[in-house]
């Protein structure tokens, strides 16, 4: 037990990661447009996430209220830039990746404080933990960096009428998920450089006259 600290320490800050992927692949806010025709877009500002483009609108709602209107990409949406399709794939890669991190530390961890203390049962299950968790977070880390430098570069998408999206924004900036994933990002790899750098104790017999 007393050799299992950092990878205690692994099993919250995996934890905690695996989470925050989860919650930036939900959250709707990767990229901020402001748009300068309000005639749709009541508040002049649109969300951009990696499942569906949002906006409130007051078009079709009676005075004084207003309504947010969504709509959800597509597998067969060819607009869809090639990030977005990234993060859809490698979002779900990671958070797959992450459970079977935590898996593995989880049996780890048991074996150690149950006082199971076999090399085959322990000190592979933590480095197979560290590997997932810095899968995971090289997962979440190649979708967050590659919107953030879209945002960045003001990058454009070729909505479709029908989204009553323009296809350039006036001026866009990173949403929350991208700082959420960021964080998941330093979580999961801390985790796995934490899992990894178990060795398990080396114990000696002595033997007495």
């Amino acid at each position: 037990v007393s050799t299992s600290h950092l990878q205690l320490a692994a099993f919250v800050l995996g934890t905690v990661g695996w989470i925050l992927c989860t919650v930036s692949m939900g959250i709707v806010e990767w990229r901020v447009w402001h748009v300068d025709n309000t005639t749709i877009i009541s508040s002049g500002i649109a969300w951009v996430g990696i499942w569906k483009v949002c906006f409130i609108s007051y078009l079709h709602v009676s005075a004084g209220y207003r309504e947010q209107f969504c709509h959800k990409f597509s597998g067969y949406d060819s607009f869809i830039p090639h990030e977005i399709y990234a993060a859809q794939g490698l979002l779900l890669i990671a958070m797959f990746m992450g459970l079977l991190g935590l898996a593995a530390t989880i049996f780890a961890l048991r074996n150690v404080y149950m006082g199971i203390t076999h090399k085959t049962l322990i000190a592979p299950f933590f480095l197979l933990g560290g590997v997932f968790y810095i899968f995971a977070g090289l997962c979440v880390l190649i979708p967050v960096s590659w919107n953030f430098y879209s945002v960045t570069h003001n990058q454009s998408i070729a909505f479709p009428p029908s989204y009553y999206m323009p296809s350039s924004p006036a001026a866009q900036e990173a949403g929350a998920a991208i700082p959420v994933g960021i964080v998941a990002v330093i979580l999961l790899l801390l985790s796995g450089t934490f899992s990894l750098s178990y060795r398990f104790p080396v114990t000696t017999n002595t033997l007495t006259k």
